[in-house]
């Protein structure tokens, strides 16, 4: 076994922690999302309840449908995200080596195989796949025929520590965080931080971001208008928020919300509610931070990371560890 496998297994460990129902919370705000028998979201499935959001907001989890177990048998799942291109979706499964596709609604192939440990997918202007590969420790882009070419992989010299999550911007900026959890932080980590990185459509690397080495920046996101980044800290439990300037450089490092347990990955939706997993479920926000409710999975799965998918962009697929969910929602989100 690789030492990539070994702390990917130790990073599981700390983060499948069994989890209690979310219930109990509910006292501590208004109504959350329309409860089902599958368990997602508010009063009836048990998911927290939280504050009625912006005067005037529409709740995202009403009308929320059943939550639906689209396949397992997996790893670790992680990184979905949707291909407009050929309406399907991507995710990958980090200890196995592999990203697949899932041809919806429920037919599931490998689109390939030796991934270098892939974890946070994306496409960039042209559609070409981006993937955080922890295996080689880098930012890599596949062309149109199948090669796979660095996008980042040194920063100042030093070697970046294991690329975790992405996003794109509309000019083709890329911002990427990068944690340790791919390798040995003890003993394979050369830079002296745990950022969140920006290359430009010229392909300049800058460091935006340069957390200490005891966190985690994880799953990150862009709002609507593009003004703003979102980035999970998975060791302070919390939501950071960044200004986004119009050459994409960030500032105003500011916490968006602080009540998160293991945040990881991030979607967001057309009206800029922010989907965050963490070990409780899909806990969604408004975008002033106020909680509307959580997503609860079956079985106390604990989610890794969500993206929203099918051609009406009403569709969110969830990775959770050794399975990928679906549940469709009333209002689109951004893929």
């Amino acid at each position: 076994m690789t030492q990539t496998s070994l702390s990917w297994l130790c990073a599981i460990a700390l983060l499948a922690v069994p989890i209690a129902a979310c219930s109990d919370d509910s006292a501590n705000g208004g109504t959350g999302g329309t409860g089902n028998a599958s368990g997602t979201g508010g009063e009836g499935g048990g998911g927290d309840g939280g504050a009625a959001g912006s005067v005037g907001a529409v709740n995202p989890l009403d009308g929320i449908g059943e939550l639906e177990l689209v396949s397992d048998g997996f790893t670790f799942t992680e990184g979905p995200t949707w291909r407009t291109d050929d309406s399907t979706l991507l995710f990958s499964d980090i200890p196995a080596n592999t990203i697949y596709v899932l041809t919806p609604p429920s037919d599931v192939a490998v689109f390939r195989g030796a991934s270098d440990n892939a974890n946070g997918l994306d496409s960039d202007l042209d559609g070409l796949l981006l993937a955080a590969e922890h295996g080689t420790r880098r930012l890599s882009r596949t062309l149109a025929d199948g090669t796979i070419v660095d996008v980042a992989s040194v920063y100042m010299g030093d070697p970046l520590n294991s690329p975790n999550d992405i996003a794109v911007r509309s000019d083709g900026t890329i911002y990427f965080t990068d944690p340790p959890y791919g390798i040995n932080p003890n003993t394979e980590q050369v830079l002296e931080f745990n950022g969140v990185f920006r290359v430009a459509p010229n392909g300049d690397l800058t460091a935006e971001w340069e957390g200490a080495t005891s966190t985690r920046p994880n799953g990150l996101v862009l709002s609507p208008d593009e003004n703003t980044l979102y980035v999970a800290d998975t060791t302070g439990d919390m939501a950071m928020a960044f200004d986004v300037a119009s050459d994409g450089a960030l500032s105003g490092e500011r916490v968006f919300v602080d009540d998160l347990t293991g945040p990881d990955g991030m979607a967001i939706d057309a009206n800029g509610n922010l989907f965050i997993t963490d070990r409780r479920g899909v806990r969604v926000y408004d975008p002033d931070g106020n909680l509307w409710g959580t997503i609860e999975l079956a079985d106390n799965r604990v989610p890794a990371n969500c993206a929203f998918g099918g051609d009406d962009a009403r569709a969110l697929y969830i990775t959770a560890r050794d399975a990928l969910y679906r549940v469709t929602l009333a209002n689109p989100g951004l893929y």
